[in-house]
């Protein structure tokens, strides 16, 4: 008897060390119209089911549609597109399982679902008609075609994501779009045209929900066609190792900074903020108010304390509210709630900052940043 029993727990301890839950992060989107008296009510039940289910991280809800990333392991993930099949408004996302990627367990701590004006901010509502008459694309091998081929003169390849993303990754022979301050974006397109002259001109983003929303105002105001990667940068990364994308791809959830390819495709261009270094490495700034995005070593970022510039670290000085991280033993949060808080916060960082030279003196935080 003992033999069996000993025999049927070495076989439970055998399963359990075997046993690792397959997560995937979801991240997908869909133009539908939703008359606004609905929004709340639809809106709180998509809260209540991914809270029920434990998905995690957030979903944005309005009259152009839906924009979601969300963490899940396989049961939680397939129980959220059964459920978005049944909905009135949300079913056949066909990119949904295209662009899932794979993570080792949840990238975010909680679940939101926020009702907003526009799923992304371009301040230019749009209906679901527009955005399909003015839809055009090319497939991720056609578009490998064009990058391996002698072709690639004949198209102008725009990065439609923020700088920074830019400038930690991108597909080669691409130029930053500057659509930082999407405001800009009827002035960019004209001067898109004027660069392409007789070209086409191919533009991505991680998603595919800017370069949606940009083709209706485009093809509305300028003769230039517009081709967007269908499925956008997470399926050609997924699908070709290549060396065709140059550095690390910048994600808006716990990975922040993904390598793309291998020990032969990887090439890093990142630059370190403070020493010009080549890194993948991405932080935020610790002054929470500014929270710049910083492509930075770790290094580096240590040594200046994690602040980008001088201002935030004056500013840092002044009110002591500092992000509190392991690598700094100095315990901001708690100190702060002490009477002489700000004499011992500044004590420590003129301690610790006493011999930088700050490279830049403002904050290094770029405005109207666009997550999708």
């Amino acid at each position: 008897m003992y033999f069996y029993s000993l025999l049927a727990s070495n076989m439970v301890s055998q399963l359990n060390a075997r046993h690792k839950p397959k997560y995937s992060l979801l991240t997908f989107y869909k133009f539908v119209d939703i008359p606004e008296s609905e929004l709340d009510q639809i809106a709180q039940e998509h809260l209540d089911f991914c809270r029920d289910i434990g998905l995690h991280w957030r979903v944005y809800i309005g009259t152009e549609g839906i924009s979601s990333t969300v963490t899940g392991n396989f049961w939680q993930c397939w129980s959220y597109r059964e459920f978005l099949q049944k909905s009135k408004y949300f079913q056949d996302i066909t990119d949904i399982d295209t662009k899932a990627t794979p993570v080792m367990d949840h990238q975010f701590a909680r679940m939101s679902v926020k009702i907003r004006n526009e799923i992304v901010t371009f301040w230019l509502k749009v209906t679901a008609d527009q955005v399909k008459k003015y839809k055009k694309e090319i497939t991720p091998k056609e578009f490998k075609a064009i990058l391996d081929g002698d072709t690639t003169d004949d198209y102008l390849i725009v990065d439609m994501r923020n700088d920074y993303e830019y400038r930690l990754g991108h597909f080669k022979n691409a130029i930053p779009a500057g659509t930082v301050n999407f405001r800009e974006v009827p002035e960019l397109l004209k001067e898109y045209g004027k660069q392409a002259e007789w070209k086409k001109v191919i533009w991505y983003c991680t998603g595919g929900i800017r370069c949606e929303k940009a083709a209706v105002l485009a093809n509305e105001t300028w003769g230039t066609e517009f081709l967007s990667i269908q499925w956008w940068v997470v399926k050609y990364v997924n699908e070709f190792n290549d060396g065709n994308w140059l550095g690390n791809l910048y994600t808006f959830d716990g990975r922040v900074s993904t390598q793309v390819g291998d020990e032969v495709t990887h090439t890093t261009i990142g630059e370190c903020l403070y020493t010009g270094e080549k890194t993948d490495n991405c932080e935020n700034c610790r002054y929470p108010l500014c929270n710049a995005r910083l492509i930075a070593t770790e290094k580096a970022y240590r040594k200046h304390l994690g602040f980008c510039s001088r201002e935030c670290y004056e500013w840092a000085r002044t009110d002591g509210y500092i992000k509190d991280v392991e690598w700094d033993k100095c315990d901001y949060k708690n100190i702060r709630l002490q009477e002489w808080s700000i004499a011992r916060i500044q004590a420590h960082l003129d301690r610790k900052l006493a011999n930088i030279e700050w490279k830049y003196q403002t904050s290094q935080k770029e405005d109207n940043i666009v997550e999708c």
